[in-house]
């Protein structure tokens, strides 16, 4: 099983979120500490935003921050939401067309996997994955690491 790289740059977005506090971020800001398009982040900042997990400042002088307090975002439901499903095998999606579908004994073994995966990572909030600014290394703009350190 492999998450989307939606779900990965919605989970580092979070994070990097998080590790601001009440400083607000910039969606270009994320894209040049990740090294990843900023068009696919906008895409992800809408998706968290609508959501709830950030909040959107609008303005000259804009920009993001968590929506909800980091013990309040389950990492289970931000992949719930941003993964488009968990159909491992055919027979997981609707219209399935295999022939073992009414006798087969391996959908039930990976449907309890998967359920056992999503169980493992209700476990866990942002709160747990939280790290500081300067986890982010030479990336983070250097006055940012000043505003965070006092």
């Amino acid at each position: 099983m492999r998450l989307t790289n939606f779900s990965d740059y919605a989970l580092r977005m979070l994070m990097y979120a998080a590790s601001a506090g009440e400083r607000l971020i910039t969606i270009e800001e994320v894209a040049r500490v990740f090294g990843v398009s900023k068009t696919h982040l906008n895409k992800v900042a809408n998706t968290l935003t609508r959501a709830g997990y950030l909040r959107a400042v609008r303005g000259r002088s804009g920009g993001l921050r968590l929506g909800r307090a980091p013990q309040d975002i389950g990492i289970g439901d931000v992949i719930r939401l941003t993964e488009p499903d968990f159909a491992l095998v055919e027979c997981f999606a609707t219209g399935s067309q295999c022939v073992l579908t009414q006798r087969c004994k391996l959908s039930r073994m990976l449907m309890d996997a998967t359920d056992s995966f999503q169980a493992t990572l209700d476990r866990y909030t942002l709160a747990d994955i939280a790290l500081t600014p300067r986890d982010f290394g030479a990336r983070v703009p250097p006055q940012h690491l000043e505003q965070a350190a006092s």
